[in-house]
């Protein structure tokens, strides 16, 4: 049986990401895409989208299996100096109800915490039961309005083990990175030449 637990490997996106977030939005089904961004939208629009997020800042969470982003957890720091940010979370239908949500969840809001974010803001609509479940599991307030649901969340401040929990997990990936491109053969069927 499948099991994409195993081969699922968590890591920050960055620019050179970019096409691979796009991909990721572009393959949410329908129900999908409209939980996530609030309505129906067209490809023009999540193309946008994706370039806009990761050229202004937000930072992205996320999940592989295989290689291929299936899942992501963004967050938005709307002003530093206020303390509050925006999250939001899309997994692919096919990679739902096997904890990646929650663990998206949990990096998004350590990372929210190591930058000084006060208060987690997360909107959904109302009939969007798993993410009202995964803001209520995170201890989230979830107030209803207008066909919308909205969950605030309170952060703990950066501590330093946070930080170190934060910084060890970059640190990893970076490792993990180095190691398979070093593993790679310089030219094929050559192996290294090392």
């Amino acid at each position: 049986m499948y099991d994409p637990i195993r081969s699922a490997s968590f890591r920050k996106l960055g620019v050179a990401d970019r096409a691979a977030f796009r991909d990721h939005l572009l393959r949410l089904d329908p129900e999908g895409r409209r939980c996530r961004f609030g309505g129906s939208t067209t490809d023009w629009f999540i193309e946008n989208y994706a370039e806009r997020s990761v050229e202004d800042g937000t930072l992205i969470h996320g999940v592989f299996v295989g290689g291929r982003l299936v899942g992501c957890g963004e967050l938005a720091i709307w002003d530093p100096a206020s303390g509050e940010a925006e999250a939001a979370f899309s997994v692919e239908a096919r990679f739902r109800g096997f904890g990646f949500g929650t663990r998206l969840m949990r990096r998004v809001l350590l990372s929210a915490r190591n930058r000084g974010v006060g208060t987690l803001r997360m909107t959904c609509l109302s009939a969007n039961l798993p993410m009202q479940t995964l803001a209520r599991r995170a201890g989230a307030d979830i107030l209803f309005e207008r066909g919308e649901a909205v969950a605030l969340l309170v952060t703990e401040g950066a501590s330093p083990g946070s930080r170190v929990v934060e910084a060890v997990r970059d640190l990893r990936v970076r490792i993990e990175s180095l190691f398979r491109l070093w593993s790679r053969p310089i030219h094929p069927g050559l192996g290294r030449s090392f």
